[in-house]
């Protein structure tokens, strides 16, 4: 049975991880989608959701990627004759020029490549890379200034539903 397609993490979701510290902390300038590399226990972790993204970040190494800080916490009924690391080290799966981009664009100052979210894509894990520079403080007080007008504008449309 397929996965329903939705926006959120909540259920039926294709979204395994957010993180949605990154949309604060910086300017999105472009996306891209990776592939990732795993082993099996972590598969499973994923598909019961235990998966984090915070202060992750990407490394090109040697023309690869790598996904670095990412946490997967390994189950319980995981096979007791291997090892799991949940910080380790993952390689992401990008053609060569997506790579010479990302490495070209990271090496310019205030640049830098950060995972957005990892979600189901069919039976595939896949992540979500953007290329990013960071927001100063200004910035990051108009988004919370926005967010809170959205979330009084709702309210606001919400009780004159109701009369």
């Amino acid at each position: 049975m397929a996965n329903k397609k939705g926006k959120g993490k909540g259920p039926g979701s294709n979204v395994i991880a957010l993180n949605k510290k990154a949309r604060f902390e910086y300017h999105i300038e472009e996306t891209f989608e990776a592939g990732l590399v795993l082993a099996g226990w972590e598969v499973k972790s994923l598909r019961a959701g235990k998966a984090q993204l915070t202060d992750t970040y990407i490394l090109i190494k040697n023309a690869e990627a790598w996904l670095l800080g990412s946490h997967v916490l390994p189950l319980n009924t995981t096979s007791t004759h291997e090892v799991a690391d949940p910080t380790r080290t993952r390689k992401l799966l990008l053609h060569r020029k997506e790579i010479a981009k990302i490495f070209s664009r990271t090496q310019d100052k205030g640049h830098t490549c950060v995972p957005l979210k990892l979600y189901w894509k069919g039976n595939k894990v896949k992540c979500e890379l953007a290329l990013v520079t960071g927001k100063k403080q200004h910035d990051k007080r108009a988004t919370e200034k926005n967010r809170d007008w959205q979330r009084q504008k709702g309210r606001i449309m919400r009780e004159q539903n109701k009369t």
